[in-house]
């Protein structure tokens, strides 16, 4: 299988004065299309560096980004614009919905980035969140507004769901039904699921598990029978 996704000799360097931080370094992977791969290491690993840099938040100061056959480090602002928009959905820990809003607003938001039909009410129905259309975010449980924000980014359809501790924020209970629906989406609609995590509990769902320290890849497995999520002791 062909690679969707592939970092090639990728460093991204942080300068203040004279002092260089090196937050990735000279890092090389592959991911597959449809995989649902967790990445795993400490705090200041380069783990959220790594994701902005696939989501195309950061640039790379050396090495390739390579997409669909395509380096996003040469893209320009506009073309950059153009890749979040159709290719990128982003899932953060915390929800990032427009107060004001209700949640099919919410959803339908992607309309202006998209020229895809979208029907807020549908796909709320699709993360479980039937009969929620007209609540504002105050209205909804942290569960809740997690699976708006999940829905709002599956809205656009797109290649690959980015999510940075998607679950951190949650109790438990609801952090397994948001990862059950992420595992669901990649198999079902062959969608692309990068988790980046603390959890090393996750380890046993994913795809390919990627162990990154101090900026470099410490460790990469292949899982040839990942766990459903629901059966995971957490």
């Amino acid at each position: 299988m062909s690679a969707m996704i592939e970092f090639q000799n990728v460093s991204r360097e942080y300068r203040t004065g004279d002092h260089v931080l090196k937050a990735l370094d000279n890092l090389s992977l592959k991911i597959d299309k449809g995989e649902f791969v967790v990445i795993l290491g400490p705090s200041g690993a380069g783990k959220s560096t790594l994701l902005n840099l696939l989501g195309g938040l950061d640039t790379a100061t050396s090495g390739k980004i390579i997409v669909d056959g395509e380096n996003i480090v040469d893209y320009g602002d506009k073309a950059l614009t153009k890749y979040r928009a159709k290719s990128v959905g982003f899932i953060f820990q915390f929800y990032n919905l427009i107060p004001n809003l209700t949640a099919c607003e919410n959803v339908e938001l992607m309309k202006d980035i998209t020229d895809i039909d979208i029907y807020g009410g549908k796909i709320l129905e699709a993360v479980g969140l039937r009969g929620h259309d007209n609540k504002f975010p105050a209205q909804l449980s942290g569960g809740e507004q997690q699976r708006v924000s999940i829905a709002r980014a599956l809205a656009k359809e797109p290649a690959m769901l980015l999510c940075d501790e998607p679950t951190g924020a949650l109790d438990s209970n609801t952090g397994v039904l948001i990862l059950s629906l992420l595992q669901n989406m990649c198999h079902e609609k062959n969608t692309t699921v990068v988790i980046v995590t603390h959890n090393s509990k996750l380890a046993d769902a994913a795809d390919k598990l990627i162990k990154i320290k101090n900026g470099q890849i410490e460790e990469v497995t292949i899982n040839e029978n990942p766990s459903d999520v629901n059966e995971i002791k957490w």
